[in-house]
């Protein structure tokens, strides 16, 4: 680490709001002085600017771990995250959550955990591991636990659930903020969540919503994510409550974290029209001051965390700077990868194709009676909410007593297999993901990261599972004349490879589905992953059956 430097610029001071060429001197991973001067030295215009933050991620969705995340993310600018590590909880508990919190360590980058809130989410699945008020407790009693992270469970805050109101209440006495997560509550349930001491909300998917929390006091973060992409929907809010937003990526898998993070949302609000000074303070501000993060804000007397950006339009990054060393120059990461022991928690065996087998037939009142109609969800691009569909029986493929998906229609088989026990194989249909051959399968499955698969017939999808298995956990793709894996071997949800490597694999086979199986999804895994979240309503698959996300009940 250097020890001390002078560096020339223009000052983006967000404090000021305004732009001026200084020389800012560092000593000791400090800002020792910024000094207002007439001109630079160099003919050369960049600017200087507090580093970014992304308000609210799960790392694990990068399929890196930490330090490989960290390589990644100062390229484009990033200094430092707020990491819920709700999804490698889920899957090795306690264990887990401290993985990532040590491989963090081991890198220059600010990474800033939480405590997960609801592990598991939910009682309709099966997860690894639980995580209870004594033992959400302990962690935010550590240093390195910033905030309880997004409380899912809004009808246990509404109903005034006992475990739940205890987690909340831990937090607000060790003054630590508690995020939420409330898709499309409004009015009074809004206002009485809100009311229960939660700051936060990455879920609004409407300026209306948006607005109706705001309203209450809430923090709205914008996010856009590889799936999930609520930025223009949001955007147009920061004009007035700049204040009171903050921007986050909250699910970002390798190859779009390759190519940017938060500086591409700068760009996209600069070309809305959002002042300059009003995006910095979401991107770089306000993350650190609501979650008390101990990063630099480009004053004197502050950590030296600070980026060098060519020009205010594009963000394209020249320098990041962290406790004044110089970690990522032009596009190269000088942040170094780190030996990696995986934890996991992967049980189950390999599946057969009859496991998977759809029956025509299901239990009446007394006796066996023929399906007339089906449950069918419907994914939508850029969201992790879901349609609910009924067909009836004769738009699938029906032979030998089993329904099969049906390709001109679109609608494909989607299963949920167990990756903690072996039991039995949950099944329903999907649609909108528009694949004419072949199967896809991950153990990136939100949030207790089973396996889940759409495919067109049960052998691709039988073979797809099960090479997600013999890796114990990953990504994989299979067609007529083609299959391909990204194995995750750290909890099925990471890879410990650089992670340059990971996403040009991701990439191989992402294209794949695209191209050969023809999905018509912009990021197909990323969906995937997304629909056996139940906690998003409306229609959703879990290893134990299909799931009304309105009732909070089984179909």
């Amino acid at each position: 680490m250097a020890t001390s430097f002078k560096i020339e610029g223009n000052l983006v001071d967000v404090w000021k709001k305004e732009i001026y060429p200084v020389e800012i001197s560092v000593e000791n991973g400090k800002i020792k002085s910024i000094t207002p001067i007439q001109h630079l030295t160099s003919n050369i215009q960049h600017y200087i600017l507090p580093g970014f933050v992304d308000s609210h991620v799960h790392v694990e969705s990068s399929m890196l771990v930490p330090s490989e995340f960290a390589r990644l993310a100062v390229v484009h600018g990033s200094v430092g995250s707020v990491n819920d590590p709700h999804e490698i909880a889920n899957v090795c508990g306690l264990e887990g959550v401290e993985f990532m919190i040590e491989n963090g360590k081991k890198v220059n980058f600010k990474f800033n955990f939480g405590a997960p809130s609801c592990v598991p989410a939910t009682i309709f699945e099966t997860a690894g591991a639980a995580l209870n008020s004594d033992v959400v407790k302990k962690l935010l009693e550590k240093d390195e636990i910033k905030y309880l992270s997004e409380m899912m469970n809004f009808p246990g805050v509404l109903f005034k659930d006992d475990e739940v109101m205890k987690k909340i209440k831990y937090a607000h006495q060790l003054n630590k903020p508690v995020d939420g997560h409330a898709p499309g509550l409004r009015g009074d349930d809004a206002k009485k969540y809100i009311e229960a001491g939660i700051s936060t909300d990455h879920e609004c998917f409407t300026e209306a919503e948006a607005l109706d929390k705001l309203k209450y006091g809430m923090k709205i973060l914008i996010r856009e994510g590889s799936a999930a992409k609520n930025f223009d929907a949001l955007i147009d809010l920061m004009h007035e409550h700049y204040e009171n937003m903050m921007f986050c990526s909250d699910d970002k898998h390798p190859d779009s974290l390759a190519v940017g993070h938060i500086n591409e949302l700068c760009a996209r609000a600069i070309a809305k029209g959002i002042d300059i000074f009003k995006i910095l303070q979401a991107a770089c501000i306000n993350p650190v001051l609501h979650y008390k993060l101990d990063i630099g804000l480009l004053r004197e007397g502050d950590d030296a965390d600070f980026i060098v950006a060519e020009d205010l339009i594009n963000f394209k990054i020249k320098q990041t700077y962290i406790n004044g060393e110089l970690v990522a120059e032009n596009g190269k990461s000088f942040i170094e990868s780190v030996p990696v022991t995986a934890i996991n928690n992967f049980h189950c065996d390999e599946i057969t194709k009859e496991q998977i087998q759809f029956s025509l037939q299901r239990w009446g009142h007394h006796e066996q009676e023929n399906i007339e109609q089906v449950h069918v969800i419907e994914a939508l691009e850029g969201q992790l909410i879901t349609n609910k569909l009924i067909y009836p029986i004769t738009d699938f493929n029906v032979e030998d007593g089993c329904i099969f998906s049906n390709t001109e229609k679109d609608l494909l088989k989607m299963v949920v297999v167990n990756r903690y026990f072996n039991a039995p194989i949950a099944k329903t249909f999907i649609k909108k993901f528009g694949l004419q051959q072949g199967a896809i399968a991950s153990s990136v499955a939100h949030d207790s990261h089973n396996i889940v698969a759409v495919g067109v017939d049960d052998l691709s999808l039988t073979r797809a599972i099960n090479l997600v298995i013999q890796q114990k956990g990953g990504v994989s793709a299979v067609s007529i004349n083609n299959e391909k894996v990204l194995g995750l071997p750290v909890a099925g949800l990471m890879s410990a490879d650089d992670g340059y490597k990971v996403a040009a694999a991701y990439t191989a086979i992402d294209n794949m589905v695209k191209q050969e199986l023809k999905s018509t999804l912009a990021a197909p895994f990323m969906t995937l992953s997304f629909m056996a979240l139940l906690v998003i309503p409306h229609l959703k698959l879990s290893d134990m059956g299909l799931f009304d996300g309105d009732s909070f009940s089984f179909v």
